[in-house]
C-alpha cells in the first residue's frame, strides 16, 4: 500500500502460496492499550491466524501479539480471541462467502493507518498442491523472461 499514513506491521505472505485470495476487506480490531504498544513495536504474528464468523460477529482466532516487557499485569494472553470491526453489509457479504464450500478468512495484513490498527481481511479458496507448483513455475518462468530482457537492454 502506497498510501499515505499507513505503516506495514505484519505480512502475511504464506497466504498468497496457500490460497486463491477472491476479496480483500480493511477491519479494524478490539484490542488493549498493551497490545497495541506491542504491535506499534512490530510484535505479531498472523502466520497461523484464520477469521470465523459467530453470531453475526467476526471473530481472529491465533493472532500472537507478543506481551509488552512494561506492561506487567495489564497484558493480556497473547493469543486471544479477538473481535473484528467491519460493516453489517460486509459482515453479510461474507457470511455467504464462507458458507459456500472451500472459502476462509484469512488475514494477510496488520497496519497502521492514521494511528489505528487495522487488519486486512481476505476471503480465500484453498490450493491444491499441483496449484502451488503450477504457482512457482510460473512465478520462475516469468523471473527468467525479466533475466533476459535486462540482459538484452545492457546489450
Amino acid at each position: 500500500m502506497a498510501q499515505e499514513g499507513i505503516k506495514i506491521i505484519a505480512q502475511n505472505k504464506k497466504a498468497r502460496h496457500d490460497y486463491f485470495i477472491e476479496e480483500t476487506y480493511e477491519a479494524g480490531i478490539v484490542l488493549v492499550g498493551t497490545e497495541v504498544k506491542s504491535i506499534r513495536l512490530g510484535k505479531v504474528n498472523i502466520r497461523d491466524s484464520y477469521a470465523y464468523i459467530k453470531d453475526g460477529e467476526v471473530f481472529l482466532h491465533n493472532m500472537h501479539i507478543s506481551p509488552y516487557e512494561k506492561g506487567n499485569i495489564f497484558n493480556r494472553d497473547p493469543v486471544r480471541t479477538r473481535k473484528l470491526l467491519l460493516n453489517r453489509r460486509e459482515i453479510n457479504k461474507l457470511t455467504g462467502y464462507v458458507q459456500q464450500r472451500g472459502y476462509t478468512l484469512v488475514p494477510t495484513k496488520v497496519y497502521l493507518k492514521r494511528g489505528l490498527v487495522k487488519i486486512e481481511l481476505a476471503v480465500a479458496r484453498g490450493k491444491k498442491t499441483y496449484d502451488k507448483r503450477e504457482s512457482i513455475a510460473r512465478r520462475d518462468a516469468q523471473r527468467a523472461m525479466e533475466r533476459v530482457f535486462r540482459e538484452r537492454q545492457k546489450a
